[in-house]
């Protein structure tokens, strides 16, 4: 328990940078919904960090997860780890750099491809983003195996809330002095560069980050190994495919919408009504977001004891518990979310259930995942992501033409149902966990409930509607405590009493 107490307490600090600083950013969409009063500006940002998701990933392979596979793997003094970390660093920094000149150079060429020849400056920007991006994500990662949870946070929140203070500048301010004092703002604003600016501030935002980590880029001696790299590489590329393929799974409808939906002109319309309201689920991605980071170290370091097994057990139960919590909740509060977005997005916020529920099982796919990363048999995992994606492909070729977005929104849930089901039974054979299913599937079983009654009772005032729901969240909120805290039940009398 002392290593779950522990665990909780660090993904609780790193919430402060995932689940708050998330929110924070995911704050700016009733923002965007608002001034992007045509939403397919917003399709414009839902397509492009669409595929800024994915370049990240590759620019990364793998090497966040191979930096902590051998570090720990490495006798425990400063040398071993400086080499670990200077190796990786290196490798990570000198391919982000090479992309950053790509996208500089050819970008013209590069966003005529993807349509938006007439704004070049977006592909350089987001293209010197996702480098810088990339070659954080290391220094980050030193700072998590160095237990440095507050500074890890500090820095996230400071690139947050830098992004935020910017495109409320760029977005509100700056419009409002264009009209009344012009002079002030013209040598640099223009008007019409309208959802240019959400780039600008993210370049700003990034900037700031990564001269803020130089701290901790130079720490120790420098120490590059050619022989360490090419089994770091070895270990880490399958992760590549494994990350590509399940940051694909979340990102490849946005990215094709455009190109198979029947209507070029209506298709950015609907991706960015569909983009909107996927962010208001992604509250349960930031948990999820957040668990990660905390639970990655802690399975390496706890896989050498003997209770490990179920500890991770354990760690997947509260895990669920937790999730299908703030599915409720959502669902719970729906009417008040769906006044976070402009009018003209709010038709689309039928989608969230299933996107929610997508969410939850990738979550529990992460849990499951464990295995293959503890007896390095990493291509396991990134054949289990392959099929996903083709799933969610697949689905979305041939049904986005005819359902929309609705579409791709069932695309992301079927495929993590395959993904689950395939991890879960791999896992039982080479790494077996005897995972609690009965109390899982009764949360999971009570929450689907729930979720039913509230979906079908429906009253006419939304306050009487909130009020039912949220009697319907303490229900599942008063079954747990029951359930897994049986100090707070009463007390039988005992035979002698009666």
């Amino acid at each position: 328990m002392a290593g779950l107490k522990k665990l909780a307490q660090e993904t609780a600090i790193y919430g402060v940078s995932s689940i708050v600083g998330r929110f924070l950013n995911w704050c700016l969409v009733p923002l965007y919904s608002y001034v992007l009063v045509d939403s397919s500006d917003y399709g414009i940002v839902t397509n492009l960090y669409a595929w800024t998701a994915l370049i990240v990933i590759i620019l990364t392979y793998g090497m966040e997860t191979g930096y902590f596979r051998f570090i720990n793997k490495q006798p425990k003094h400063e040398q071993a780890d400086n080499k670990v970390y200077s190796t990786t660093l290196t490798s990570v920094g000198a391919t982000s750099l090479l992309f950053s000149v790509i996208c500089i150079v050819f970008g013209p060429q590069i966003a005529a491809a993807l349509g938006y020849a007439n704004h070049p400056e977006f592909i350089q920007m987001l293209g010197v983003v996702v480098s810088m991006d990339a070659f954080d994500s290391i220094p980050f990662s030193y700072l998590r195996y160095k237990n440095k949870p507050i500074v890890f946070a500090s820095l996230k929140l400071l690139m947050i809330f830098v992004n935020i203070i910017f495109n409320i500048f760029f977005l509100v301010i700056c419009p409002k002095l264009a009209v009344s004092y012009p002079q002030l703002i013209d040598w640099f604003y223009d008007p019409n560069y309208g959802v240019g600016y959400i780039f600008v501030a993210n370049l700003i935002s990034t900037t700031t980050v990564t001269l803020a980590l130089l701290p901790y880029v130079f720490v120790g001696k420098w120490n590059f190994d050619k022989t360490l790299l090419r089994s770091m590489l070895k270990y880490s590329l399958p992760l590549l495919l494994l990350g590509v393929a399940g940051i694909m799974n979340q990102t490849i409808d946005k990215i094709i919408f455009p190109m198979v939906y029947p209507n070029p002109a209506e298709a950015m319309r609907e991706l960015g009504i569909y983009g909107a309201c996927f962010k208001v689920a992604m509250v349960m991605m930031m948990f999820t977001y957040a668990f990660r980071f905390a639970y990655e170290p802690f399975i390496f370091a706890k896989n050498s004891d003997s209770d490990s097994k179920a500890t991770y057990a354990d760690a997947m139960k509260y895990f669920v518990i937790t999730t299908l919590f703030i599915f409720l909740i959502i669902i719970a509060y729906i009417d008040i979310f769906q006044l976070l977005l402009g009018p003209q997005y709010r038709e689309g916020i039928r989608i969230i259930p299933i996107v929610l529920m997508a969410y939850f099982l990738q979550g529990v796919m992460y849990n499951l995942s464990l295995w293959y990363k503890l007896v390095d048999k990493t291509m396991f995992g990134a054949w289990f992501s392959l099929i996903g994606f083709i799933v969610t492909l697949v689905i979305n070729i041939v049904f986005i033409p005819i359902y929309s977005y609705m579409a791709s929104a069932w695309a992301a849930l079927v495929s993590a149902v395959v993904m689950v089901i395939l991890s879960y039974a791999f896992g039982q054979k080479y790494y077996p966990i005897h995972y609690k299913l009965k109390v899982l599937g009764l949360y999971f079983g009570l929450t689907m409930l729930l979720f039913a009654a509230m979906y079908w009772v429906s009253f006419e005032w939304t306050v009487v509607n909130i009020l039912y729901r949220t009697i319907l969240v303490a229900i599942y909120v008063g079954i747990v405590v029951w359930r897994e805290l049986p100090l707070l039940r009463p007390k039988r009398p005992s035979k002698q009493n009666v």
